[in-house]
């Protein structure tokens, strides 16, 4: 795969979560930030490793984080969906696929 990349609203997301985790816990956010770097390096190496949850998205689980990557994939790369917090509003990113 060539890479990955955000819509604006999954970068949104990832940028309110990291904020959110600074304001509470000094470098926890840049940890989360640097999580999400990893799991989407690894989302673009192996694709189809993420379990397909609607036909064309699929999600991989942050380690530390309760969040999940939500991503489609096409002739480009990785396309990350959603940064979505597992416990708050599952189903706000469907508009977005």
């Amino acid at each position: 795969m060539a890479g990955y990349r955000f819509l604006p609203e999954a970068r949104r997301e990832l940028a309110s979560a990291v904020a959110w985790y600074d304001s509470e816990f000094p470098d926890l956010g840049q940890e989360l930030a640097r999580e999400t770097q990893r799991l989407c390096a690894l989302i673009s190496e192996s694709p189809l490793a993420g379990m397909e949850i609607r036909p064309g998205i699929r999600r991989r689980l942050l380690r530390r984080f309760p969040y999940a990557i939500l991503y489609a994939t096409d002739n480009v790369g990785v396309l990350v969906v959603a940064v979505m917090h597992q416990r708050r509003r599952p189903d706000h990113w469907q508009r977005r696929a």
